[in-house]
Formats: C-alpha cells, structure tokens, sequence
C-alpha cells in the first residue's frame, strides 16, 4: 500500500508507531488528548494541530498530509536527528549561528570530531549524527574567531564537521541532504590548509553518487581522489597510507558496479600493495584501513562482479578472528556481503542464517541499511519460517521509501 493511499489519521498512528501512545503525543504537543484522538480518526484537524503533531513527530507536514513518504524505517529520534542536522547543515552555512554559542578551541573541536566518528563506525548513526548538531556552529564559530590567514586549520575542521553531516545524510536516505552537506564540505576543505582534506571530500561525494546511481560520475570523483593523495610509498606516514588505501579501495568497489574488471584488477593490486606497507590496521581521519579491510571488502567487489565462486573462496581464506580488529559497522558489512555470496551460489538457508544473526547482533545499524532487503528478494526457496523472521527484522515496510532509488546490488553500500 502506498503511503498516499492511508488516511491522514492512519498516517498520525503509523508515525507515532507503539512506542508513543496518544496520552504522550498529547504531552509532547500540549494539545488535549481529544484533539488527538480527532486527528486520528480524521474528525478535525487545524493547522495548527497538523504543524504541532509534526514537529513533535519529526516529519514535514506533507509526510503527515501524505504528500512525502517517510524515510525508510525512521523511528522517532531517527526522524528528529534528521530535521535537526538539516537546520544546523543549512543555518550554519547562511552564517546563522545561535548567539550564545559557546566557542571550542580546536583540540575541543578534534575530539568532537573523533566522538563523533567513533559513533558513526560504530554503526550508531543517530548518535553520530546528534553529535554532529551542535558541532557544526562550534566548528564555524571556531573560523570566525580566528585571524585572516590563520584560518586554515579551523576551514579543515568545518570542513571534517560537514562531512560527517553528509555521511550521516546519505546512509539515512537523506539524499537533498547530504548534497547539500558535502557540497559545504568541498568549499571548507577547499579553504583549508590540509592536503588530504579536498580528496576526502571528493571520495564522499563519490559515495552520494554512487548511492543515487551516478555510478560513472561516482568512479571519476573516486579515482582523482586516489590519485590526488597517491603517497611515495618509502615516506609514506601511516596517516597517509590509510587514506590512500581506502580511496583506492573505493575506487575498486565503483568500478565492480560497473564490471570493469581490469579497473578492478588495478586498484586491488594497489590496495593489497597498501595494506601489506601498512602490516596491520590504521585508522584515522575518519576511516580505517589495512590488511583485513582490503580482504573483506574484495568480498564485496568479488559478488558485484558477479564472481560468486571467488568470493565464497575469499570468505574460507579471512579467518573469523582476524575481523576483530575492524570496526563494528565493517564487519557486519562483510556479514552482508557473506549472505549475498551465499545467495548468489543458492546457498539460501546459510544466507539466511547469515543475514539473520547480523541482523540481531546490530539491529540499529541494520536499521539503515538498504543490502538486507536486496539479499531477501534473492531468497526464493528458503525456509519459509526464517524468511518471514528476517523480514520482521529488516522491517520491510510497504509504502516507506528512501530519498534515493530503490537500491539495487550496484547502489546499496
């Protein structure tokens, strides 16, 4: 059913959802209780009652009037982080920052920086994005104060709080969003003093094409910002090496969506080169990178290619201990690209289990992501009983749409 086709009141109790009862969102709104139940049954509701039960919602008033879907499985503080990213995005960009804005020096902003990060890997993308809110005018309270010609650290850090808004953005389905927020990144990071810092951006806004389907534009944004910060590998800092390894390792990742195979070749020479330099996993400005990234992620290039018998291969040869050094949201990446080699080679049950017991190990990073449901509709003759307990678990529902395409094998990353 679409969401257009449910009735405005129907719209109010699928948003409020069974976690916020009628007597709560009359609290949360200061409205009467009757009020509520009127709008529900599609009684009454004035203007004033719609705009109320959507801000206290987290929506626009067209999601509750069904002329916008809801984002794909947003809960409450999901859908409340969002409006509240998107304002700070826009107003810290117009220069409209709060007046009593309590300015952080920049080791202050830096560990902001690194929280929020180490949420995002984490696969708590609400958290991170929360995080991000008021980070965002600090960092360009932060430029403010700092003298002309002395601003080039400060335009880096700006430019590090806008990429996180933007990371954030594109895995929650915010897609106006997160152009919008890498855009401001690329201008700050143009500004800044750091040389790895354009080529970052660059690979991000790679991802938001990549994630709306631009995958020729998202493979010529990912190769020059591989080889904008192509490091001589005898002085390379390690520093160096995991940005590099990881944009390179992107880099493959775009071009098996295209089944370019010899570019593929290519950049995994290049990224396994990297990883054995490194000896061991690195991480820093806001990725990681070595050894076992490179091995888990040919697991993902292998199934986009269509190479299925490898990549099976590939999963025998990566220990399961090995994968404790990734960060959580990297290994239930690999599980799901594990369930999708086992789909592909009709291992259907097994894929399944897979799926399964990622999805239950983190279901609020699961939440977010669009490969669950792909790996399902290639499930066609498993155990009826576990299909339907996946599904419950993905929490397909009909109607609820991303801000992007519907996301496919090439697209959900």
């Amino acid at each position: 059913m679409q969401w257009s086709s449910y009735t405005t009141g129907e719209r109010i109790k699928i948003l409020r959802g069974n976690d916020i009862h009628q007597t709560h969102l009359a609290e949360m709104t200061n409205l009467a209780l009757a009020t509520i139940q009127a709008a529900e049954q599609d009684k009454r509701l004035s203007l004033s009652t719609l705009m109320k039960i959507a801000d206290a919602l987290g929506v626009d008033t067209s999601v509750i009037l069904g002329q916008q879907a809801p984002r794909r499985m947003m809960y409450l503080p999901d859908r409340t982080m969002l409006r509240n990213l998107s304002q700070a995005v826009h107003d810290t960009a117009a220069g409209m920052l709060p007046e009593a804005i309590e300015v952080e020096d920049e080791a202050g902003l830096r560990g902001a920086i690194d929280r929020c990060w180490a949420s995002y890997w984490q696969g708590q993308y609400t958290e991170a994005g929360s995080l991000v809110v008021p980070l965002l005018p600090q960092a360009a309270a932060n430029l403010r104060g700092q003298a002309a010609g002395e601003q080039g650290e400060a335009w880096g850090l700006l430019a590090d709080a806008y990429r996180i808004a933007a990371y954030v953005a594109n895995l929650m389905g915010a897609r106006d969003l997160a152009y919008a927020a890498i855009g401001h990144a690329q201008l700050a990071a143009e500004r800044s003093d750091d040389e790895l810092q354009p080529a970052l951006v660059t690979s991000g806004r790679a991802w938001v094409y990549l994630r709306d389907a631009r995958l020729g534009d998202a493979l010529k944004l990912a190769e020059k910002a591989a080889v904008e910060i192509e490091p001589r590998f005898s002085r390379a800092t390690p520093e160096q090496l995991t940005v590099y390894g990881s944009h390179i390792n992107f880099a493959a990742v775009v071009a098996s969506r295209m089944k370019n195979k010899e570019l593929v070749k290519d950049y995994l020479s290049q990224s396994n080169a990297t990883g054995a330099r490194m000896g061991g996993e690195h991480r820093a400005r806001g990725t990681l990178f070595g050894p076992v990234t490179a091995d888990t992620q040919a697991v993902g290039i292998a199934v986009a290619l269509g190479q299925t018998g490898k990549a099976l291969d590939l999963i025998r040869g990566i220990p399961d201990a090995s994968l404790n050094v990734l960060t959580k949201a990297a290994r239930n990446r690999f599980a799901m690209d594990k369930a999708l080699a086992q789909a592909d080679a009709k291992l259907y049950d097994a894929s399944l289990e897979t799926l399964e017991a990622a999805l239950i190990n983190a279901p609020v990073w699961a939440r977010h992501q669009a490969l669950p449901g792909v790996i399902v509709q290639k499930v066609g003759r498993a155990s009826t009983t576990r299909l339907r307990r996946v599904s419950a678990l993905i929490g397909v529902r009909s109607g609820v749409d991303s801000g992007y395409a519907p996301a496919t094998t090439k697209t959900a990353l």
